[in-house]
């Protein structure tokens, strides 16, 4: 039973004020808002995606921005670094381009002597890695503020911080098809297609704090599978195996997930990738106004007035 997982589908996070949210990763990081809606499960407040051009799976970053949230703490238990994939000769741009915000950045790294990476973090504290690799054909998106060849791809991949990692391991290469293939010191790389947007690193620190949920930390990861019958496939190889309680499949829409907490702690969702954003919204609008499940079309009025209004700002962003 093969193929079942493709690679990385979204990240989602907790953020504070919508707006400050929309300006790092619309206008300083150059993403698209692919979709402006609202918490299914909570529908007070935003849920904002962004992406690439039309928010494919392996770009798209989630948030639910709740006014007054508390900072969360990054640690063991959760998902720690999101990564970005951009062009290979891009950091100096990028390092320019950060100064220029005033945001700051650690020296660049270079892990398992393959690429090299900057480390930031966002208003909130949420850690962003920007990696310069050669492995990503994918086009780049930005709203005109970015030069093309230095715009942002998609994912690179994730970071999951884990006090004893061996049970996390044992489910990502034994269920979810992912093979290990590079180790340094205490960072263990997986992938299920070794190419950007796949890679899952897995780095062991017993010393770290459990992570704590907040503003500026990821509430789940979700790994991308190509449609409802591979996903049915997927949640009873879960349940066979007698590992996992996997969630019923539910209707986000856009796509379709089963959810499912690792033994480390992290909360995981698979979710299916033939749906997309277009669905309700034509490509040239997509992200430009407010949509909502179809349940909440009722309460639209009282939905409407409670958010704080937002807007995507490119003019004051731009080099």
């Amino acid at each position: 039973m093969g193929n079942l997982l493709t690679g990385l589908h979204h990240v989602t996070s907790f953020a504070s004020n919508p707006q400050k949210n929309v300006d790092f990763y619309a206008g300083i990081l150059g993403l698209r808002m692919v979709k402006k809606t609202v918490n299914f499960d909570a529908p007070h407040i935003y849920h904002l995606y962004y992406g690439d051009e039309l928010g494919q799976p392996g770009t798209i970053l989630t948030f639910f921005p709740y006014n007054g949230i508390g900072k969360g703490r990054k640690g063991n238990g959760q998902v720690t670094v999101t990564s970005f994939s951009i062009p290979e000769n891009s950091l100096e741009y990028w390092m320019r381009r950060l100064d220029k915000f005033k945001i700051s950045y650690h020296k660049p790294v270079q892990y398992f002597s393959k690429e090299t990476s900057i480390y930031f973090e966002d208003n909130d504290g949420m850690g962003i890695e920007l990696v310069a690799n050669n492995n990503d054909n994918r086009p780049g998106f930005s709203y005109g503020q970015i030069p093309q060849e230095f715009a942002v791809k998609g994912f690179y991949g994730v970071t999951i911080g884990q006090s004893n990692p061996k049970a996390t391991l044992a489910l990502l290469t034994e269920e979810m098809e992912h093979q290990q293939i590079l180790e340094q010191e205490n960072r263990i790389r997986l992938t299920t297609t070794d190419k950007a947007g796949s890679y899952v690193d897995v780095v062991t620190d017993p010393g770290a704090p459990r992570g704590l949920g907040g503003a500026g930390t990821v509430h789940h990861v979700a790994f991308a599978t190509p449609n409802d019958a591979t996903q049915l496939d997927f949640r009873e190889k879960l349940l066979q195996n007698g590992i996992l309680e996997p969630t019923p499949v539910l209707d986000r829409q856009y796509f379709h997930s089963i959810y499912f907490r690792e033994p480390g702690g992290v909360l995981f969702e698979v979710a299916t990738n033939d749906i997309g954003f277009t669905i309700d919204e034509t490509e040239e609008k997509l992200g430009t106004e407010l949509k909502l499940p179809s349940w909440e079309e009722k309460n639209r009025a009282a939905i409407e007035n409670g958010l704080d209004p937002i807007e995507v700002n490119i003019e004051k962003f731009r080099d």
